[in-house]
């Protein structure tokens, strides 16, 4: 009789940890996914800014005649400045990628 209690103690023993690891397996079952991220460098947009403002600023008081040198420097700093940020924008995104589990 406690040979037959032995045995059916550790057979259902047996059936429960193959089962818990069969539970275990699944519930853990991960997969692999690749995620991208875009990282934007701000230092990158100022400073296009600036280099496009200074072109543009020289640009137009070049071509600019007489008594509207002024102004003309202005609106080509300014046009230069939009015009640099957005190549610099254009230019500057960085997009990461990798492997995740999930």
């Amino acid at each position: 009789m406690r040979n037959r209690f032995l045995a059916t103690a550790i057979g259902v023993g047996s059936a429960l940890a193959v089962a818990t690891s069969a539970l275990a397996a699944h519930a853990e079952h991960r997969h692999k996914v690749w995620v991208c991220n875009t990282e934007s460098t701000r230092d990158q947009r100022n400073t296009g800014t600036v280099v496009g403002a200074v072109a543009g600023g020289l640009l137009g008081n070049a071509l600019s005649h007489g008594g509207g040198k002024t102004g003309g420097t202005l609106i080509g700093a300014g046009a230069g400045a939009v015009a640099g940020h957005q190549i610099a924008k254009h230019n500057g995104n960085k997009r990461r990628c990798h492997y995740e589990y999930r």
